[in-house]
């Protein structure tokens, strides 16, 4: 029989899990239309104006209407944008090539998402430290209460997995591979992913189905995704201060 896995193991995977989160959530924040650039050649700056004056209808982050979100609301959006991350990357079908065939994939790239989706929860919520977000991960994803200490733990974790490369849209495939390596880390907790949020077990049973298959496993991973939301939300009121 295995050892069972520590609260100090988890927390290590979990820094270097929301240390890699970190260089891809400004992308997710990036508008997917083309940006002007006021040093562009031959500028007509009054189309500029109205982009921009029609950009601050629209709810994005660092928008007028942005702002005027509940914590709740910018936690929904996120939902939809990490839920079309985490889709895109399950079509991407040669993405673990061999290896994806033995492995849990979907648990893998599943808790992947939701990890992604609670740092940025977390960040709406103003909470920054990655201690904190480390416990939080830890709550949701593994019903793990670790210690303060133990999640600011120390030494030396994995490499950070480097978010793409800045560009005008982030791209199906780069942003399918950079899930997939941040999901790679969970590996080393992979006795733990079932006790992550799941869909729906009529989704569950939909998903066993051929033909339909693919599509209740992409209804239970958006399901199980709001799950994580709003159990990241209970815990963030529960322990931060407002």
């Amino acid at each position: 029989m295995a050892d069972p896995i520590t609260d100090e193991h988890i927390a290590g995977v979990l820094r270097a899990f929301v240390r890699g989160c970190d260089p891809m959530l400004p992308r997710l924040r990036e508008p997917d239309d083309v940006e002007v650039a006021e040093d562009d050649v031959e500028v007509d700056h009054g189309l500029l104006h109205r982009v921009r004056d029609r950009i601050a209808e629209v709810r994005w982050p660092g928008t007028a209407k942005w702002t005027r979100l509940s914590a709740e609301e910018r936690s929904d959006w996120w939902v939809s944008r990490v839920g079309r991350l985490t889709s895109l990357a399950a079509s991407v079908t040669g993405l673990a090539g061999a290896l994806g065939d033995r492995l849990p994939l979907q648990d893998i790239l599943g808790a992947a998402g939701q990890g992604l989706l609670l740092c940025a929860i977390a960040g709406e919520h103003g909470v920054d430290d990655r201690a904190t977000r480390v416990r939080l991960l830890a709550s949701v994803l593994f019903e793990r209460d670790i210690d303060p200490a133990v999640a600011a733990g120390g030494g030396t974790e994995a490499e950070v997995t480097p978010a793409p490369e800045t560009g005008r849209k982030l791209g199906v495939k780069p942003a399918a591979k950079w899930l997939w390596r941040q999901g790679r880390l969970l590996l080393a907790v992979q006795d733990e992913l079932g006790k992550r949020p799941q869909g729906r077990f009529y989704h569950r049973a939909l998903g066993m189905l051929p033909v339909v298959g693919m599509a209740g496993d992409y209804l239970g991973e958006r399901s199980a995704l709001k799950r994580a939301a709003r159990a990241g939300d209970r815990w963030l009121h529960a322990q931060v201060p407002a």
